[in-house]
């Protein structure tokens, strides 16, 4: 049975963006959302979003200056939370 999982991305990015690239293997649903900044711009983050574009996952922003992300408000995302069974904050 598919879980639905919500990754909150705060101040741990390289981890919470590697950590929901593996919970794809158990073919549960990932959306990831990056709360308060814009992702740093290194090296190993760059490749973890080639990875996430490519199999398909949502990215959220209630940051307006993303560019690999939707943009939704705080208030969307709050209200989008008990959509899911599982919530890991990084």
């Amino acid at each position: 049975m598919s879980r639905k999982i919500a990754v909150i991305v705060r101040e741990r990015q390289e981890e919470a963006l590697r950590m929901s690239i593996g919970l794809t293997l158990m073919d549960d649903v990932v959306d990831i959302y990056v709360l308060n900044r814009k992702l740093d711009n290194r090296e190993s983050i760059s490749a973890n979003l080639e990875t996430i574009k490519d199999l398909e996952l949502n990215m959220y922003s209630d940051y307006s200056e993303q560019d690999y992300a939707e943009h939704v408000s705080i208030d969307q995302i709050a209200n989008s939370m008990t959509d899911y069974d599982h919530v890991l904050p990084y």
